[in-house]
């Protein structure tokens, strides 16, 4: 430690001038046009959508080969006639309702499997059990069963889709369960909540974050594996979706429609992820002050 000397002399004062503070024009600098636009998350999508699309025009050009990969334009020129004569609209909504039922059926045996695990120890043996024998298992290695079990048809569709779905939910929503604060799972027993009480106004809310990725997985899971079992379902026994839609026009050699209905599978995800499940997300997990 160091001795102060007490006869040293005294030091100078030192004066330092403090810049002038530049007002309240700097602080609310106004955010020009083009800012304000950028700053749109749609808007900065259609920019990469629309530089996709300069690519794939670009490369199919290039290509100069339209049996191997038509230019943007000639793919837009076929979904444009197929919207018209009204066959792709059908096909997609022949998708879009056996994903619905699949999805469904799907989501809610997740529910009730997560519900019996969060409550019973015997039900969580059960589904950790479960989870570790099927959530592995590709759902399109169940096709041949299901051909054997259900036949051709929308039986065999169904049980694919709940396998691609119920596991991925299951899981998420189990995860989410256990995630929840003691303080919250202590409000709901000072309550004196039955269990059902207890799950839907406690652990649900609290566990939606979770909840919300599982359904979002197990969309895109069963979305795909919805148009890969059509390509064998649907073009066997006469009937399908999408899936079928793209197989029929492979074998006619028709590339740009097989390419339009690539684009309308994109479309629907693009579809289900920004709107739907967006609109999810703004009145619930944002709402809540869960998700920035």
């Amino acid at each position: 430690m160091t001795a102060i000397n007490p006869f040293a002399p005294p030091r100078e004062d030192q004066f330092f001038e403090v810049p002038a503070f530049g007002g309240h024009a700097d602080v609310e600098r106004p955010i020009p046009f083009w800012e304000k636009l950028w700053n749109k998350a749609w808007l900065r999508k259609c920019v990469i959508i629309a530089a996709l699309a300069a690519l794939w025009q670009a490369y199919g050009v290039f290509s100069a080969n339209s049996l191997l990969f038509p230019t943007f334009t000639d793919t837009m020129e076929a979904f444009r006639d197929n919207i018209a004569n009204g066959v792709l609209l059908a096909r997609a909504w022949t998708s879009v309702r056996v994903l619905l039922m699949g999805y469904a059926l799907g989501i809610g045996l997740a529910t009730v499997l997560s519900v019996l695990a969060i409550t019973t120890r015997i039900g969580n043996d059960f589904l950790e059990t479960l989870t570790s024998m099927f959530n592995p298992l590709p759902a399109i290695a169940l096709l041949p069963l299901a051909l054997l079990w259900f036949g051709l048809g929308l039986g065999s569709l169904i049980f694919v889709l709940v396998h691609s779905v119920l596991w991925v939910m299951a899981l998420n929503m189990h995860a989410g369960f256990l995630g929840v604060s003691q303080t919250m799972r202590m409000v709901g027993r000072n309550y004196g909540l039955g269990r059902l009480a207890y799950v839907v106004k406690i652990l649900v809310p609290a566990a939606f974050p979770s909840i919300l990725t599982g359904m979002k997985v197990g969309w895109a899971f069963a979305w795909r594996t919805l148009i890969a079992a059509e390509l064998v379902f649907g073009v066997s026994s006469g009937q399908g979706g999408l899936g079928w839609f793209i197989f029929e026009n492979k074998n006619q050699l028709e590339i740009p429609s097989v390419f339009a209905g690539l684009f309308s599978v994109i479309l629907i995800g693009l579809a289900m992820e920004n709107i739907v499940f967006r609109k999810i997300e703004e009145k619930t997990v944002r709402r809540w002050g869960m998700q920035h």
